[in-house]
């Protein structure tokens, strides 16, 4: 795992540092990086010339002082043992400067505990990358208690660097994704040694019902039997009885020997017995997840299908599979556990409502006066399709409501701002639905572009297609400088619908954007501002930064002057000049009007910062 934070970190573009404790240890890691980037060339994932800049930015040693001596963050990723990670903990006090971020990679240990440790615990938390760490997209960011918000706000922006999709998680055992996936891995044994079933039948019967390519047995051996032990171990330590590691995990974890399941036959009559056990246990404890806050229904999901490579994460399951049956699964699952295994309240809250779980696309979160938008579908690439419109519209109602919120910034979480449209859902439309799904994205925009308040898009990535009129409906747009935009919906044989064809030109000029929309040519962020399309182009890990500066000086003027000079630009925009004109006598007028306006001029006179209220 070492090696391969390391080489995610350098081909984000960081200076590595990676120690081990031989020089056995660190040439192998080395060779292990190398044989990777050589992959990714043979594959053509990765140009030969970048394999040398990767290789230059990571320096190795076998002493601590010269790795972490002027690091910033500092991964720690040595083996699962907590003896292991104190020691270690203690030699960094020596090296590390006090502002380093010190971070682990532990899969099963918790954040808690370890940070007892430490010197500074608020500058702790953890980093839990998923195998392989250098491919595989998915970080759990794990805040601890004494988590500072600015260390766990760092380490989510790294992970974002890093190309990687974070999940937010609180401190518990086996955080979000080995809470459900190590216990499916255990029942799975336990139903072996209680005779339910042989290993070729429970594995038969996983893959079919999570529709994944390996079953539990497989994924042991694949892994390491050890790792699924050591970490059932630790979730029955910390959460009880039923997590105890089951005696045939156990016995093989003692014989050092992998699975053996070839040759077996597969009991057709077994199979839906033995789906239902897994369900119950992983739909059962996802729901426990959430119940006690580690985390979201949505970062669950996207911690299996991301992490795990599941078809779909476990709400989703129980959303397709019937929310009623299952609970149903769940309940009898839970019956059977003898009072070991408690019934979901919320599961059995759903199942008396007859709702299924409503999963949000579109996330909003409140910082100051700030409202951030962030499109969260990033296993997509946060593309456009009729639910995401339906929650982006919801939160544009929530954000008009809320005097609370000044600015709103929009952004996409992952690689992505919005890609466009989801292909899949649009290449099944008629033309009648498809006319309805076009009118309701232009409605939404609509609303965002109408709001009340300043809306800035933080374009961290692919803006295409939906994603490019969605900035289009924005106030202003600042992109990071790997953002590419453009309307290439003409190489699909269909032109742009949510207005693009409208607000293109109307930003840009109609020749420009007549090239733009003709030739479905994307263009980078620089280009994007040499046209007048972005506003400006920032380094990555410098966007939200940069939107929020840009938020505080508008936040610091007359917010009713602010929301009526919006209003006279973009209706003003819609008629002649004349009438544009006039109309913005109307909001000079009313601007007059205002207590905001006698508190500007009596500042300014008296040579003080004006104190508006927004009347």
């Amino acid at each position: 795992m070492g090696s391969g934070i390391a080489q995610a970190a350098s081909q984000a573009g960081y200076k590595v540092s990676m120690m081990d404790t031989s020089q056995e240890l660190v040439d192998a890691g080395m060779g292990k990086i190398k044989k990777m980037l050589n992959k990714g060339v043979e594959r053509g994932k990765i140009k030969p010339e970048k394999v040398e800049e990767v290789l230059s930015k990571i320096k190795v040693t076998t002493e601590i002082k010269v790795a972490v001596e002027n690091a910033e963050l500092v991964i720690e990723a040595v083996f699962e043992d907590i003896e292991v990670k104190k020691k270690l903990f203690s030699e960094l006090k020596e090296f590390c400067k006090p502002e380093a971020i010190i971070a682990s990679n532990t899969s099963s240990l918790g954040i808690n505990k370890m940070a007892e440790f430490t010197e500074f615990p608020g500058k702790f938390g953890g980093l839990h990358f998923f195998n392989p760490a250098a491919i595989n997209k998915l970080i759990e960011v794990v805040r601890g208690e004494k988590t500072s918000h600015e260390t766990f706000d760092a380490l989510m922006n790294f992970s974002r660097r890093l190309g990687k999709i974070p999940l937010e998680i609180k401190d518990s055992p086996g955080f979000a994704v080995n809470r459900f996936f190590v216990p499916f891995l255990n029942e799975s044994c336990r139903m072996l040694e209680e005779g339910v079933a042989n290993k070729a039948t429970i594995e038969e019967a996983a893959k079919r019902g999570f529709k994944i390519g390996m079953g539990p047995f497989a994924l042991m051996n694949f892994t390491g039997i050890p790792i699924a032990y050591h970490a059932e171990n630790t979730l029955y330590e910390g959460l009880g009885e039923f997590y105890r590691p089951s005696e045939a995990l156990k016995s093989q974890f003692e014989a050092g020997k992998p699975w053996e399941f070839e040759g077996e036959e597969v009991d057709e009559s077994k199979i839906e017995a033995v789906q239902k056990r897994l369900f119950g246990t992983t739909w059962g404890i996802a729901c426990h997840l959430v119940e006690e806050g580690v985390a979201s229904k949505e970062d669950t999901d996207r911690g299996a299908l991301l992490g795990l490579r599941w078809a779909q994460g476990p709400f989703e399951m129980m959303n397709s599979y019937g929310i009623n049956d299952a609970c149903k699964v769940v309940q009898g699952f839970a019956l059977s556990t003898d009072g070991k295994f408690n019934m979901s309240e919320s599961l059995l809250d759903q199942a008396r409502m007859k709702q299924p779980w409503q999963m949000s696309t579109v996330k909003l979160s409140k910082q100051d006066r700030f409202g951030l938008i962030t499109m969260c579908r990033p296993e997509a690439l946060n593309a456009l399709n009729t639910k995401v419109l339906s929650d982006l519209d919801n939160v544009i109602t929530r954000i008009k409501e809320d005097d609370d919120i000044g600015v709103v910034i929009i952004t996409g979480e992952g690689n992505s701002f919005v890609a466009g449209a989801d292909i899949k859902e649009m290449m099944e439309k008629s033309p009648m639905a498809a006319r309805e799904f076009t009118r309701y994205g232009q409605q939404v925009l609509k609303r965002l572009e109408d709001l009340d308040k300043p809306v800035i898009a933080a374009v961290n990535g692919f803006a295409l297609g939906g994603g490019c009129e969605l900035a289009l409906a924005c106030d202003m747009i600042i992109a990071s400088e790997k953002a590419k935009l453009g309307l290439p919906e003409v190489s699909l044989g269909i032109h742009p619908g949510f207005g693009g064809t409208q607000r293109l030109p109307r930003l840009i000029g109609r020749a420009k954007a007549k090239e733009l929309i003709f030739t479905g040519d994307m263009i980078p962020a620089k280009e994007a501002e040499r046209i007048g399309l972005v506003n400006k182009t920032v380094p990555s890990d410098q966007l939200i930064t940069e939107c929020k500066d840009l938020g505080a000086r508008i936040l610091a003027r007359g917010p009713v002057a602010v929301r009526l000079a919006k209003s006279a630009i973009n209706r003003g925009g819609e008629m002649t000049l004349d009438d544009g004109l006039a109309y913005e006598i109307e909001t000079v007028s009313l601007a007059f009007s205002t207590e905001d306006k006698s508190e500007g001029m009596d500042a300014f006179i008296s040579k003080r910062k004006p104190d508006f209220k927004g009347k």
